[in-house]
């Protein structure tokens, strides 16, 4: 898409974080604005802040790990401002924690937004998107965790690998439609996400208890200084047109942490070499006796 321009974006977890960034970035541009987000005071806050700014800025309570509450919330869009030409699946949460001391509770939490959010969000809005055969843009946010699995984050890690999956998968059944996808990838960004905690609905249970231990202690100040010291979202938001301008599939924001992946990749192509050379291959599949 290059004209943006009184075009409308929708985005989840809009109120904070890298959604606000988004939000700050487009209104820029001259589009119109419609904010999805769980907390009604951060909600009210960034609408008045984004108003105030000389935006056109809308939005409703949204819980995008509830298939009904995105149906609510494209809905409540539409009334609106007609049509969404930019969806941006946004909304993240956080609840870490080394194997043996997460729960079930919390890997539904996690994987209900992070992952499921994205596909409520392609649901309620792709449909119309076709059907008006205007074209537009998908944006899901996964993260630079989403590409290599971090220690102690492993139901973020989970989501965010399934959403870069879903957002190629995505791209190739709507490759000449029209519709461009990209997938977010961001490192470190000044959000609140290890306060999570805050938006946490009733139904997945209290939060655990957070750091568990000594260890988890440490790595928990470690990554509170990095996400301190982190990129603007105002800076990743304008990463996000650059890139739907660009139709570039996945948005990097730390070039510098392209280390990250390398030792990934180079294990995978390895493994491709041992399995041409594998003995274990080699061997005919045994002869079965008798008929199944």
């Amino acid at each position: 898409m290059e004209n943006l321009a009184e075009k409308t974006a929708f985005i989840t977890g809009g109120a904070s974080g890298i959604g606000l960034g988004m939000a700050r970035a487009f209104l820029a541009e001259g589009m119109k604005v419609f904010l999805a987000d769980i907390e009604a005071d951060a909600l009210e806050g960034a609408l008045h802040d984004l108003r105030g700014e000389g935006g056109r800025a809308e939005g409703t309570l949204c819980d995008v790990s509830d298939r009904d509450s995105v149906m609510r919330a494209a809905e409540a869009v539409r009334k609106t401002f007609g049509a969404v030409h930019v969806l941006c699946n946004n909304a993240g949460i956080d609840a870490g924690g080394p194997f043996g001391t997460l729960r079930p509770s919390d890997w539904d939490w996690v994987l209900g937004v992070n992952l499921m959010g994205v596909v409520h969000g392609i649901d309620a809005f792709l449909p119309e998107m076709r059907d008006r055969g205007e074209g537009g843009h998908i944006v899901n946010t996964a993260s630079m965790a989403g590409l290599r699995g971090t220690p102690g984050m492993g139901p973020y890690c989970a989501a965010k690998a399934a959403v870069v999956s879903i957002s190629e998968t995505l791209a190739g059944e709507l490759e000449g439609s029209g519709i461009g996808v990209s997938v977010l990838c961001p490192g470190w960004v000044r959000t609140r996400i290890l306060e999570s905690a805050r938006g946490r609905p009733e139904r997945f249970g209290p939060p655990r208890d957070r750091p568990a231990n000594a260890e988890e202690a440490a790595r928990y100040a470690a990554v509170s200084e990095l996400i301190e010291s982190g990129l603007d979202p105002l800076a990743v938001g304008r990463r996000v047109v650059e890139g739907i301008r660009r139709g570039e599939f996945y948005l990097i924001t730390h070039p510098d942490w392209r280390v990250n992946v390398e030792g990934r990749f180079e294990a995978i192509l390895a493994s491709f070499d041992a399995a041409k050379g594998s003995p274990a291959l080699a061997i005919p599949a045994p002869q079965l006796k008798g008929k199944l």
